[in-house]
């Protein structure tokens, strides 16, 4: 007996080897020209950014108009220039992601685009919510703690370069976008049946292992304390994966028993 997702890849056009470069190739260039869009759309913004930029260095306690500083006559254009590139990569980040999904989808059978297609907003929505937990939560600790690192070496710091911070906050704003998309996949498995809840709770004590490691390989700082904050609520988004595949679980077997 064949099975319908059998069928279905049974009777699929299976494209040459050239024509699947032919996709990438589009992908690609749509993704750089996201790139250039975002960047374009940061132009105008980067004073602004600038200035929402120094809030969590003022929350640790330093006044950014004193501490930051420009020490190189280029300084300014290459402070510009961070500000541009770093926000166009956090602005068309999303649209990367559906354009790699987008050359993804071809090679899916239709019951795995529909499990895939309805996560896309929700990956949008959760790079959205990466980026306010670090702009909330996680850039004033992290802040306060390299100076109280400082100060604890007895090493007296007058100021900071205001490219490194601004390279830093927006690194790390990026970085804990993209790491909040994980749970986009997760569901996108459970929906499949390739996981389920039981497995997920299992596997707890790897995947904090995982998100550690994570962590530590994608935050711009190396220190203990930033790589746990960037960690905590990526397992708390696991946790609540867990509940979700468990609920998807229990409508499956409430349609089954339907």
């Amino acid at each position: 007996m064949t099975l319908p997702d059998e069928r279905e890849t049974a009777g699929r056009e299976v494209k040459p080897f050239l024509a699947h470069l032919d996709d990438l190739r589009r992908a690609v260039l749509k993704s750089l020209a996201a790139v250039a869009v975002g960047m374009l759309v940061a132009v105008p913004l980067a004073p602004w950014i600038m200035t929402i930029a120094k809030i969590p260095l003022r929350q640790a306690g330093k006044d950014p108009d004193r501490f930051l500083r420009v020490i190189h006559v280029t300084g300014g254009v290459s402070i510009a220039m961070s500000i541009i590139l770093w926000t166009g990569l956090i602005f068309s980040a999303p649209l990367v992601v559906l354009f790699v999904c987008q050359f993804i989808f071809p090679g899916l059978t239709r019951r795995e685009r529909k499990a895939v297609l309805p996560a896309m907003g929700f990956a949008v929505a959760l790079f959205a919510l990466g980026v306010a937990v670090g702009a909330v939560m996680l850039l004033r600790v992290t802040l306060e703690w390299m100076l109280r690192i400082n100060a604890w070496l007895g090493v007296a710091v007058d100021f900071w370069l205001v490219n490194d911070y601004v390279g830093f906050v927006l690194k790390l704003l990026l970085a804990l976008g993209l790491t909040f998309e994980f749970p986009v996949v997760i569901l996108a498995l459970g929906r499949l049946g390739l996981v389920t809840a039981r497995w997920l709770a299992a596997k707890r004590r790897h995947v904090v292992v995982v998100l550690l490691i994570v962590s530590a390989v994608v935050t711009p700082t190396v220190d203990p304390v930033t790589q746990t904050l960037f960690a905590a609520p990526l397992y708390v988004l696991y946790e609540l994966c867990i509940w979700l595949v468990w609920a998807m679980e229990r409508g499956r077997g409430r349609g089954s028993q339907a």
